[in-house]
């Protein structure tokens, strides 16, 4: 189980947090918006909420909300739970921390682009994976998807092989990414031919 609460400001001042039920209907619209054929289904969406919680949970949601809509929002005007505007999310499978770590998605929206959200989200969430002894963090990301590349690059990632025609919508293949975090020893699942199925295709728009 996964344990431990978080709520913090970007260097924008946007509030990073825990994704929650309330969120879901905003996330499903910016999924819907940003990655269309491939979006994931708001059941989807829901049912990777659900994993994150409780008793076994192996996964970790986070949102980066408008701190400035929240404020506005406080007095029931805009939201009577004080809620901003989702800016970003992002979700992380961690197994029970003794393999490796995988990024599941992580999106920001178009007018949240180059502010380091999506920089801040991912840092959250290696240092989580860190925190639970994963070994390392995995990840795809599409072979034409320059930014995020560089995003990952500029966290120490480094490519460790291609899935093809690992999207869809259109299809591509995906260049996999690997960040070590253990120590000498600490087993790992190894690059592209690492287990498959841990969850949903997922997809990055940073």
């Amino acid at each position: 189980m996964l344990s431990g609460s978080v709520e913090r400001l970007t260097p924008t001042g946007a509030r990073l947090r825990e994704m929650r039920a309330g969120d879901l209907d905003a996330v499903a619209a910016l999924e819907a918006e940003l990655f269309g054929g491939e979006a994931w289904s708001p059941a989807l969406l829901s049912a990777e909420l659900a994993a994150s919680q409780g008793q076994g949970a192996d996964r970790h949601y986070i949102v980066v909300e408008d701190a400035a809509d929240r404020a506005e929002g406080a007095d029931g005007a805009d939201g009577v739970d004080g809620s901003g505007a989702i800016l970003g999310y992002a979700g992380l499978w961690i197994g029970d921390g003794r393999g490796d770590a995988d990024l599941l998605t992580i999106a920001t929206a178009a007018r949240a682009r180059r502010l380091g959200l999506a920089r801040a989200m991912l840092d959250y969430l290696i240092d989580r994976a860190r925190g639970a002894g994963c070994g390392a963090v995995l990840l795809e990301a599409r072979a034409s998807n320059d930014a995020a590349q560089a995003l990952y690059l500029s966290r120490g990632f480094t490519p460790a092989g291609r899935r093809r025609r690992y999207y869809s919508a259109p299809t591509e293949d995906a260049v996999v990414m690997r960040l070590a975090l253990g120590g000498p020893g600490h087993q790992t699942t190894g690059g592209a031919d690492r287990t498959a199925g841990i969850g949903p295709v997922g997809s990055e728009a940073v």
